[in-house]
């Protein structure tokens, strides 16, 4: 008898906080099989030119701090 996803879910949340992230992720990798390889490529591409760009100090960066608060401060 197979699991409905509420059901699955429901398991996953009982989970620990790391078991969680290591599920998400295992979950996430799972659909990278799925992705054409010039989309996979095309994202290799832009990681490697905006690492570039930061390493330069030509990117543009926020704290994590106002991030947050910018967050906060459009959900509210």
């Amino acid at each position: 008898m197979s699991m409905s996803l509420a059901e699955i879910e429901e398991q996953a949340r009982q989970l620990s906080a790391a078991d969680r992230a290591r599920l998400a992720e295992a979950m996430l990798e799972s659909l990278q099989d799925e992705v054409p390889a010039e989309i996979t490529a095309a994202w290799d591409s832009e990681i490697e030119r905006r690492v570039e760009e930061f390493e330069q100090g030509k990117a543009q960066t926020f704290s994590a701090e106002d991030v947050f608060a910018e967050a906060r401060r459009l959900t509210q």
